[in-house]
């Protein structure tokens, strides 16, 4: 399989960038992920910073690099706070990334993510296929949030809904495929054992964050993203032995993977 040299450069071009900028990225995010999410952004050289209070939100936003909402322990308070904060960096061309846990799951899940889409200038989704469907398909469920579909079932919908709500959107999974409705990449890095560690789906998308606020371009910030991540989990997983270690394995080769390193690593098809 012949992968696409120029964005393998460009994904070590996004990581030096980010290195070099340390953005910070405000992040509303669930309870369960935000200690690990917080330690992937410090891992990858970003600044992160966890605050979801209505009083505080959007002065925090407008020192971002990019603003990353996550539905996962979602309550209407919070959905309020996201709303805010995307205002705020909306108005100031700051990029806005959500990631849909568990929508389809619950109609309050689903509600949310879609109020959150028609009132808010969305740069990336990014979610499981079951996630991504669910914002255009009632009847499509997750199990728990959990995937009940493949990338592959996902892939025309996303083709046309990113082209009807002008998003570009990464659906994870097996291989990973962004799209912004014009362009299609496939990334091809990750390992099995990254989705027996909580949390993996929500760190991907404070990553994509993260190099949104280093490329203006969500389709190629998005996919090397992925691929740097997705190596990371397959260097972690030849030195651990479970889960455990993998998490401890994969974020020290998010910190040790270097421009070079990635630039040879990387698995991206256009």
């Amino acid at each position: 399989m012949n992968f696409n040299t120029d964005l393998a450069e460009k994904a070590g071009e996004n990581l030096k960038k980010l290195r070099e900028k340390r953005p910070l990225i405000h992040n509303i995010t669930n309870f369960v992920v935000m200690n690990y999410t917080a330690n992937v952004l410090l891992a990858i050289g970003a600044s992160p910073v966890m605050a979801h209070a209505l009083e505080e939100v959007e002065e925090m936003a407008s020192m971002a690099g990019a603003v990353v909402l996550n539905i996962g322990t979602l309550t209407p308070d919070w959905v309020e706070a996201m709303i805010k904060a995307g205002w705020k960096a909306n108005r100031m061309n700051i990029p806005v990334i959500l990631d849909p846990v568990g929508s389809g799951a619950t109609t309050l899940r689903t509600d949310s993510v879609r109020r959150l889409i028609n009132e808010l200038s969305i740069s990336v989704i990014r979610g499981n296929p079951s996630e991504v469907l669910s914002i255009v398909r009632k009847e499509s469920g997750t199990k728990g949030v959990d995937s009940v579909h493949n990338v592959d079932e996902a892939s025309d919908t996303a083709l046309a809904l990113a082209q009807e709500l002008v998003v570009t959107l990464a659906i994870t999974g097996k291989v990973d495929l962004v799209t912004d409705g014009k362009r299609i990449l496939r990334v091809y890095n990750g390992h099995p054992m990254m989705g027996l560690l909580t949390g993996t789906g929500c760190a991907a998308t404070a990553v994509i964050g993260a190099f949104l606020a280093v490329d203006n371009d969500t389709v190629t910030a998005s996919a090397t993203a992925l691929a740097y991540f997705g190596l990371a989990g397959e260097l972690g997983a030849e030195k651990a032995q479970g889960p455990g270690g993998f998490m401890t394995a994969s974020l020290d080769a998010l910190y040790n993977i270097n421009d070079s390193s990635l630039k040879e690593g990387a698995k991206i098809l256009s």
